[in-house]
């Protein structure tokens, strides 16, 4: 399991800058997670083995779900505007 430890390099340390890091911690981690989907999307997408198609869906399911957590986190703190709010991608579903 890989952990990733983030450190903002918008100044927060600095006296001088005021940012707000919370604000730029949940766009980032947002934007990362995005980004993440579409890859497994995008995997999901061209692989033709069994396993591999049941590993990608299992993938694209637990990213959205950090996605819709990191999206109700933001709502919460409004750092998103109202019609993001409800933001979704579509999810994958094993056939049985």
């Amino acid at each position: 399991m890989k952990i990733f430890f983030h450190q903002s390099a918008n100044g927060c340390e600095d006296a001088d800058i005021v940012v707000d890091c919370t604000k730029m911690s949940i766009h980032e981690e947002l934007a990362r997670t995005r980004y993440a989907l579409e890859i497994a999307y995008s995997n999901f997408d061209n692989v033709t083995d069994p396993d591999l198609i049941d590993c990608y869906i299992y993938e694209v399911n637990a990213v959205l779900k950090r996605y819709k957590y990191l999206i109700e986190q933001a709502a919460d703190k409004d750092l998103l505007p109202e019609e993001k709010h409800n933001e979704i991608y579509r999810a994958l579903t094993l056939f049985s």
